[in-house]
């Protein structure tokens, strides 16, 4: 309010005071009309924003799935690194396929558009593996993590002829992250368990996820990113888990993602998640983000690329054969409380399945 319209307004009130000199009276009075007034007029710190509304299209985001057409790949692992792009390390169904058994040659693919992917070509097969399996193959689900200049492969193979009781989590290492990746052995101290994820949090502390078989177990990584850091842990508060652990960060929450036991009217799994306020848990069960695709697996990566969030998973529309499946990819979107929205699948054509 102006100074002239205070001593206006308030100048019969002032003419009154004749206790005290009438200089001291008129200043104190109106400085304290002038501390009332700004303090009325003042915004309150409590005042809620209003959340910017996401923009979804329901009919889908347009992206035409799967994007990988000229081989079959499942498993995705999405990551961003430093370069700017994005890359995707998915497993590869060898065609025509034995089931799973023959998997094989790991192909990494990378993009800066999400529009326009490059193969980066082959990285790994089981014959670099000295320690893996004589037959070769099953070269499942792999994941990729970065740490002082140095990119960690890490991928679940065999040791022995007995594939199913002899369970390793390989490592190998490059410069690039995507070429170059040379056997560095495996992670001692493990179970025989698959599906490898390896989640490195902001202050560089790295961790192991991994499981099958309805186990999910995770735990800390020595600097050396080779090593366990202690013992691994049963992650507790998940329900219905399968296999296919993934853990991602957003808003100081930690998010693991997994395939379920799904199995009804010819539909199977589903990509389920929970929340923790800790790297290792205790989860909080959430709910489902991906309906069954028209393949009998599913394994999918969850993260953030130029201001987005993207889900990856894969499907078997290409072959219509459950074992040569096709890795695809659709935005995905948080509500206000930090729940996943379902993500809406898109077919060949960018429309919604």
């Amino acid at each position: 309010m102006p100074m002239v319209l205070l001593k206006k307004l308030y100048q019969p009130v002032l003419l009154k005071v004749n206790n005290m000199n009438g200089k001291i009276a008129y200043t104190i009075l109106l400085t304290t009309l002038m501390l009332v007034t700004g303090s009325c007029s003042k915004k309150s710190n409590n005042t809620k924003e209003i959340p910017t509304p996401v923009i979804e299209d329901t009919k889908g985001d347009g992206f035409k799935n799967p994007f990988v057409t000229d081989i079959y790949t499942a498993d995705p692992s999405a990551h961003v690194w430093a370069d700017g792009r994005l890359y995707v390390y998915p497993s590869h169904d060898i065609d025509p396929p034995r089931g799973c058994d023959l998997m094989d040659k790991y192909h990494v693919y990378s993009t800066d558009d999400m529009v326009h992917w490059r193969d980066e070509g082959q990285v790994l097969q089981a014959s670099d593996v000295d320690w893996g399996r004589p037959e070769g193959g099953f070269m499942w689900a792999p994941d990729c993590a970065y740490k002082n200049g140095t990119y960690y492969l890490y991928f679940p193979h065999p040791s022995g002829t007995e594939w199913n009781t002899t369970w390793k989590i390989g490592v190998a290492t490059s410069k690039s992250p995507a070429k170059d990746f040379k056997s560095q052995g495996y992670i001692h101290g493990l179970e025989s368990l698959i599906d490898p994820c390896v989640f490195v949090d902001d202050n560089g502390q790295a961790y192991l996820y991994y499981g099958g078989g309805n186990i999910c177990k995770g735990g800390k990584l020595k600097d050396n990113m080779t090593e366990l850091d202690g013992e691994m842990k049963t992650m507790q508060g998940l329900t219905d888990f399968h296999e296919a652990s993934w853990v991602h960060k957003r808003n100081g929450i930690y998010y693991l993602s997994y395939a379920d036991n799904f199995n009804e009217a010819g539909k199977f799994n589903r990509m389920r998640y929970a929340t923790s306020t800790s790297p290792l848990g205790p989860w909080t069960y959430k709910g489902v983000y991906i309906d069954p695709t028209d393949s009998f697996t599913d394994h999918g990566s969850i993260v953030e690329f130029k201001g987005q969030w993207y889900a990856f998973y894969h499907n078997s529309s290409l072959s219509h054969n459950d074992w040569l499946r096709s890795i695809c990819v659709n935005k995905l979107y948080y509500n206000a409380d930090g729940t996943i929205r379902k993500v809406i699948q898109t077919d060949i054509n960018g429309v919604k399945k």
